[in-house]
């Protein structure tokens, strides 16, 4: 290995999002991957656990130490459960690696609501302050100097694309955001549940967590932040027969500044399309062209667009993402490229899905 590549250790590395991060990074010219982590495959090469990687990434997996993982690495990327991330990620920190970290452990500004919604006291509350939202979108300069990186959740992060233009510029009311979103089955990490069996998950579709879900408060308080309001969100999240993706349909009134954009298909339409302007990884898509889960599974894209109902005075907006891809890992390196000084692609640009 050159000796200029950034060194990248991934704790967690046998689970979906550990091994969509290695996906991502046998790709990436400009990294080493050095440890991949793995309690329950300790000793087997992870080839052997997924066989699509056999001649390409053949590291044996370890269970070493987290502070050698730290000291021998540039980047350390956490795919660990919430509660346990909050213990290991100062450890890494304090041994010299920077953190990416895919818990809602580092989410939160607002410590109460991190614990309310977890039900977790955080041991190092400390650190909420520093830790940068892992969105490029939004904090793609404060990404450039971050040490501790919050991968967002993946509905949060379907949702705030969506959301986002409408929030920043006040255009829509911040009284009542209704969003239902439907997730693949990969969403619920790779376990063996009974509940996310084949035979239980083929042919279902069913609402879940349709109170008090977690993710509910993080996008909460990310609409806060982007409109400067104190925001209403209801959220309700949904698991689909499909391995993975995610779609989100979201129902809101537009404010008096968009009614008076005569607001229609086009205005909608044009809002996104200024406001993402130059983004790589955000597609706008055409007038009365709407997001489809398989347009955008195994990569980094999100695609939105928007309709207004004038039967109802609704706006409906779209997106949707790959929930392994834009709404985790792939999001992860691409936070990764922003915090190493890397144009946000490398890696990334050209990992799309056949047919």
């Amino acid at each position: 290995m050159a000796e200029n590549k950034i060194k990248v250790s991934i704790i967690g590395a046998t689970g979906y999002v550990g091994a969509e991060l290695v996906h991502g990074f046998v790709n990436h010219e400009n990294v080493e991957l050095v440890h991949l982590t793995s309690r329950s495959f300790k000793g087997q090469k992870f080839s052997d656990i997924y066989p699509q990687y056999r001649g390409v990434c053949d590291i044996e997996c370890s269970d070493i130490e987290y502070e050698q993982v730290a000291k021998d690495s540039d980047l350390v990327i956490t795919a660990l459960p919430h509660g346990v991330s909050s213990v290991t990620v100062p450890l890494l920190l304090e041994n010299g690696a920077k953190v990416i970290d895919h818990s809602g452990d580092f989410r939160y500004k607002n410590l109460q609501a991190y614990e309310k919604s977890y039900k977790l006291e955080h041991p190092h509350p400390e650190l909420l302050s520093s830790a940068v939202y892992g969105l490029p979108e939004f904090y793609r300069d404060e990404l450039k100097t971050a040490n501790l990186v919050a991968n967002p959740g993946c509905y949060p992060t379907c949702s705030l694309i969506a959301l986002a233009p409408f929030l920043k510029q006040g255009l829509i009311d911040t009284d009542s955001i209704i969003i239902d979103a439907v997730s693949g089955v990969s969403g619920a990490g790779r376990k063996a549940d009974l509940a996310y069996s084949f035979c239980e998950t083929d042919e279902a579709f069913k609402p879940y967590g349709v109170v008090g879900h977690r993710h509910t408060s993080e996008i909460k308080e990310q609409c806060d932040f982007l409109s400067g309001t104190d925001t209403k969100v209801t959220f309700t999240p949904h698991l689909a027969p499909f391995k993975r993706g995610m779609l989100a349909t979201i129902y809101v009134r537009p404010s008096e500044k968009l009614k008076s954009m005569d607001v229609s298909n086009e205005v909608i339409n044009k809002i996104y399309s200024d406001f993402y302007a130059g983004e790589e990884f955000v597609r706008v898509l055409p007038l009365k062209t709407y997001p489809d889960v398989k347009a955008v599974n195994g990569s980094n894209y999100i695609e939105v667009n928007g309709c207004y109902d004038p039967e109802t005075g609704l706006v409906k907006l779209f997106s949707a993402q790959d929930n392994l891809g834009k709404g985790a890992a792939l999001q992860a390196i691409q936070a990764f490229n922003c915090m190493f000084g890397l144009p946000e692609t490398a890696g990334l640009k050209n990992i799309i899905r056949g047919v």
